[in-house]
């Protein structure tokens, strides 16, 4: 990361912007298409929570399998997509040292699926840290769309030195 990169960031906190971009998802996480699932932060509390968002769209690969004619959002890339914005919240957390870092799954607990999500859904991914421990990090996570409960889980991960 440059020098400028790190102040920019360092300025947009210290303003109060806790909006990241796409752009800067790609820096902090390593997954690219077709398996990037979030869209944008769009808020941000280092060390204890975050809201991603993913608009699921039409044109995604998983929809021409699942399931034609009655396209629906598969539920392991929705788990995906909240340890995707866990993993933002970890690298945001623990600052420029931890990017390009990897955060795997240990566990996934209390999964649930409460509703379809299908092309033209927003999901708004809410994730609560629950406990830090050295390199494992426990979290409870929501999908909502249009404010219903699509999903929720409890999970853990581990981030790794590569």
């Amino acid at each position: 990361m440059t020098r400028e990169k790190v102040v920019a960031d360092e300025e947009a906190a210290a303003a109060g912007d806790d909006v990241i971009d796409i752009m800067r998802i790609m820096e902090m996480i390593p997954h690219r298409y077709p398996l990037l699932l979030i869209d944008r932060v769009e808020a941000i509390v280092p060390g204890e929570s975050a809201r991603g968002i993913k608009n699921v769209t039409m044109n995604e690969p998983q929809f021409q399998g699942h399931f034609p004619g009655m396209p629906v959002m598969p539920g392991v890339l929705i788990v995906e997509a909240m340890a995707q914005t866990a993993a933002v919240l970890v690298v945001h957390t623990l600052g420029a040292e931890a990017e390009g870092r990897h955060v795997y799954f240990m566990s996934i607990d209390d999964c649930r699926f409460r509703r379809p999500v299908r092309p033209g859904d927003v999901m708004h991914i809410d994730v609560q840290k629950v406990q830090a421990r050295r390199n494992v990090w426990k979290f409870s996570g929501n999908v909502l769309v249009d404010g219903k409960r699509a999903a929720e889980a409890k999970f853990a991960a581990m981030l790794l030195d590569e």
